[in-house]
């Protein structure tokens, strides 16, 4: 089943579809990765991720000839995809302790907000507003996008901090201590999180139909390989367990399948509906965790899960006002 944006873009149900596996692939990431850098080390850990995806790509996603590439979208988003999944990759590794890694998950997990503020200020709805009037004229009509869907954004924001951050009994005066002694991941997973919601809002209308994912995760795995070598670590002086090589191979499935499936969801699915249900991203990834890291699901967690699934449905109910 096929619809029209409100740009003229064809919508496809089956890409939005498929754009929401990438949520459910991406809830065992954050315990994956927590896992493997545990085993290997944050930069050969994620180095090795980011290989063996490489590969997992090349087989059952190959990407299209580079000519076909637009070169905007090969230049912007591609530093933008590359330094995302470097970022985020390397701040759950570089996290001090497991209970800071949760913290900096909550860091990463301020992207949905961002995409959704970034969709209702620069989304298909405003350019075809600002093609119809001035750009005086458009000015609030892009303030009042953002005002219909900051309330939903800030009782899911709301919700994420409860859930993630209740789950794992977050102590902020402690958090605020962990931040000062150790900064590097919490300001890589910010600058992450603003990098993700900036490629996902901007690039379709760059890429034109083009899904770089799998043109892109090589090159992050280059990266971090070099990032890992000018580190000057080695291999681990204790061989690895055999469960590390397993965490590997998963993470590497649930990132990799991830991003292909955002990428086709983002290029030909419903923008809207995925920068809603992306939301629920911090609360399977958490659910994921406490199963993966031996963690226990409070009742401020399911009291957060319920806050997110509101401010989703509360912008849902209120973009649907405004079609109608």
């Amino acid at each position: 089943m096929t619809t029209n944006g409100d740009d003229g873009h064809v919508i496809s149900s089956r890409a939005t579809s498929v754009g929401l596996m990438a949520i459910l692939l991406w809830s065992m990431m954050t315990g994956l990765v927590r896992v493997v850098a545990e085993s290997f080390g944050a930069t050969l850990g994620s180095a090795l991720i980011y290989t063996f995806g490489t590969v997992l790509l090349m087989i059952f996603r190959r990407p299209a000839p580079l000519r076909e590439c637009p070169r905007k979208y090969l230049v912007f988003g591609g530093v933008l995809f590359v330094f995302y999944e470097s970022a985020i990759s390397l701040s759950i590794g570089l996290a001090s302790t497991p209970e800071s890694s949760v913290e900096v998950s909550l860091v990463n997990y301020l992207w949905p907000t961002m995409m959704v503020l970034l969709a209702a200020a620069f989304g298909p709805a405003t350019r075809a507003t600002q093609s119809a009037k001035s750009a005086e004229s458009a000015l609030p009509s892009r303030a009042r996008a953002i005002i219909r869907v900051l309330p939903g954004a800030l009782v899911a924001t709301a919700g994420v901090v409860l859930a993630v951050g209740g789950n794992s009994g977050l102590d902020w005066g402690l958090a605020a201590g962990h931040i000062a002694s150790n900064p590097l991941p919490y300001l890589l997973a910010f600058c992450g999180a603003s990098a993700w919601s900036v490629y996902a809002v901007f690039t379709p209308a760059l890429a034109k139909g083009y899904d770089g994912t799998s043109l892109f995760f090589p090159v992050v795995a280059v990266a971090i390989w070099i990032i890992h070598f000018m580190s000057g670590q080695g291999w681990p002086a204790v061989a690895p367990p055999w469960y590390g090589w397993i965490a590997v191979l998963g993470a590497a499935a649930s990132i990799a399948g991830g991003y292909a499936c955002w990428g086709h969801g983002i290029l030909h699915g419903s923008m809207t509906t995925l920068a809603m249900a992306s939301y629920a991203t911090p609360v399977l990834s958490t659910a994921a965790s406490a199963v993966l890291l031996g963690l226990s699901l409070t009742l401020p967690f399911w009291c957060g899960a319920l806050l997110v699934a509101a401010g989703s449905i509360l912008n849902w109910w209120i973009s649907s006002r405004n079609r109608g």
